[in-house]
């Protein structure tokens, strides 16, 4: 039988830290463990994938509106050989990039400097809880009108609907600091800026790369429904450019992108996430 949520985490071992400290190697179980847990994750997508192959080839769905899976795949070839997908692709990416890192670049110094003072965190709190509360989409209108359906309104729209996830995470990360090593900083004498690099920062960091990976998740989002209202490149263009021209392979080959695109941006997240926090190991 499969071991339950309990069994999996009250058993008995050592932490990787603690491997690591001891120069102990992975016993053979825990080898076999990875790779029975890697090729269920593999067993789930090879699952998805010959559901989309041949539901629509047995009839159950209709293949006219859900391409089989060899279709899309040649289509998406067909569209990477011909230059097409890389130049919707192109255009994605370098609108979530400039605009996921413009919101990191604002929402983490700015939710600092809220959280470190409790005056100003008092007066801004009503007021991020407003913006909050605001689906980006609702205000795309606005974000149009003001700015046009250049590439300016795309990248300040995935901006905003990033903006809120990093910085209200960073706020809450700095804030909850545990009071202890705050005065364990002060006995050391330690200047506030020291305090806030060598004690604050790195304890509310994995705070931070929640609001960060929930922003990642968002860009994408964001930015696809952005290009399909307003758009002349880009893969939520194209997913709607195609539909409406019933180029249904076409379009499945961009939504499969899109995903592929989002996993991307996921386990990037993932990594860097680890990459900064090695302590936690």
């Amino acid at each position: 039988m499969p071991s339950s949520l309990i069994t999996e985490r009250t058993k008995g071992d050592i932490n990787p830290r603690q491997a690591q400290d001891a120069g102990v190697k992975a016993a053979p179980r825990q080898s076999r463990q990875r790779f029975f847990t890697a090729g269920r994750t593999a067993l789930g997508v090879v699952l998805l994938a010959l559901i989309w192959e041949f539901v629509p080839k047995w009839g159950i769905v209709d293949p006219k509106f859900v391409t089989p899976l060899d279709k899309v795949l040649k289509a998406w070839w067909e569209m990477t050989k011909d230059g097409v997908m890389w130049t919707q692709l192109r255009a994605s990416v370098i609108r979530i990039a400039a605009g996921f890192g413009l919101s990191i670049v604002i929402g983490i110094p700015l939710g600092a400097i809220i959280a470190w003072y409790r005056s100003i965190r008092e007066v801004a709190t009503p007021v991020l809880e407003i913006f909050r509360n605001t689906a980006p989409l609702a205000i795309l209108p606005v974000f149009m009108l003001t700015l046009g359906i250049g590439e300016t309104s795309k990248i300040v729209m995935v901006c905003y609907a990033c903006l809120f996830p990093i910085l209200l995470n960073t706020v809450s990360g700095v804030a909850q600091v545990d009071q202890q090593l705050l005065r364990t900083a002060r006995v050391l004498g330690l200047s506030p800026v020291k305090t806030f690099a060598k004690v604050v920062l790195p304890a509310a960091l994995p705070t931070i790369f929640t609001g960060i990976r929930l922003a990642g998740a968002a860009a994408v989002l964001v930015l696809i429904a952005a290009e399909m209202v307003g758009a002349t490149a880009g893969l939520g263009y194209y997913i709607n450019y195609a539909q409406m021209n019933y180029q249904i392979p076409e379009m499945y080959a961009a939504i499969l992108t899109t995903s592929v695109l989002g996993l991307i941006v996921n386990y990037s997240l993932i990594w860097l996430e680890k990459r900064f926090s090695r302590w936690r190991a």
